[in-house]
């Protein structure tokens, strides 16, 4: 990565608009006036419905779309040429791939097209691609798939890196194992900026949330004030190991806490169980057992933002 100036922002985005004709004649507004500052280092979820306009709005970072109104600058310059200096790398969900070539074709091919063929080693291990180095892309899943556009997109070794669902079809520690690498990078001043319908992915791996909706950004922040700006709270704890049942927990120890916690104001006490993630990690010994007793969450659903 390119020595990155603190001062510089990765992504300088000031009233972003762009609008589409429909095949009725109409116009539509896919996005209305968007402001984005992103820091050098930071993990951002960029996070929206289908058709909020986070693909248009990507685009234009990318400098595929030019924007009808407003300016948009990477590390300080126009994104085309960031992407053309090798400063910035995209991820998509979807093409972009030759089904003939082995994964390492596919790799070297790239890093040839950047004069970067001394990475090809270093990027096929750092996305864990080694041991299918040699299968060809059409024998490839989904998830080893993602993996290889991740090694295409690291060749140039970018400071901001812009991923569409980049863990669609990888399984929890493959998952797992890709945002420990991304969180590395992050550590060593690259920049990361995801779009994701994973909204647990987000909440656990991007330090900041930015929410689009209407083509327009309607919440930014710290992921966790964001969970706890629009959502009820959760407290969390470990209950007694006598009150822990094979089928749950004591139904007269749960009726015992609602009560405690009425005179506080408390209602609407619920019970959630573990992640599945979590459980698939520990039955197939991907992370370490233990035998304290699991925590639970109490959901307080009378929160209010």
């Amino acid at each position: 990565m390119i020595d990155v100036a603190a001062s510089t922002p990765a992504i300088r985005a000031t009233g972003l608009r762009k609008t589409f004709r429909a095949t009725d004649g109409s116009t539509v507004v896919a996005v209305d006036g968007v402001d984005l500052t992103i820091a050098p280092g930071e993990i951002v979820a960029f996070l929206g419905p289908n058709g909020a306009g986070k693909t248009t709005t990507v685009d234009m970072l990318l400098g595929l779309t030019r924007p009808d109104a407003g300016t948009v600058e990477v590390y300080g310059t126009d994104p085309g040429r960031a992407v053309r200096a090798g400063r910035v790398s995209a991820v998509m969900q979807t093409g972009g791939l030759l089904p003939d070539f082995t994964v390492e074709e596919t790799v070297r091919a790239i890093a040839a097209t950047h004069g970067r063929s001394d990475r090809v080693a270093a990027v096929i291990e750092r996305a864990a691609l080694t041991e299918i180095a040699d299968r060809r892309v059409q024998a490839c899943s989904g998830g080893e798939q993602q993996r290889l556009k991740f090694a295409l997109a690291l060749v140039p070794d970018p400071d901001l890196v812009i991923l569409d669902e980049p863990t669609a079809g990888m399984d929890v520690a493959t998952r797992q194992h890709f945002w420990d690498t991304m969180r590395a990078d992050a550590a060593q001043g690259r920049t990361i900026v995801f779009a994701t319908h994973y909204l647990a992915e987000a909440d656990e791996f991007a330090e900041r949330t930015v929410l689009i909706a209407r083509g327009r950004i309607v919440a930014d922040g710290p992921t966790a004030d964001v969970r706890a700006s629009f959502g009820g709270r959760t407290v969390s704890f470990r209950p007694p190991e006598d009150v822990v049942r094979p089928d749950g927990l004591d139904p007269a120890w749960l009726a015992r806490v609602e009560q405690a916690l009425a005179p506080l104001g408390v209602t609407g006490v619920e019970v959630s169980s573990a992640s599945l993630e979590a459980a698939f990690l520990a039955l197939t010994g991907d992370a370490p057992a233990t035998a304290e007793p699991s925590p639970m969450s109490l959901d307080l659903t009378g929160a209010t933002r």
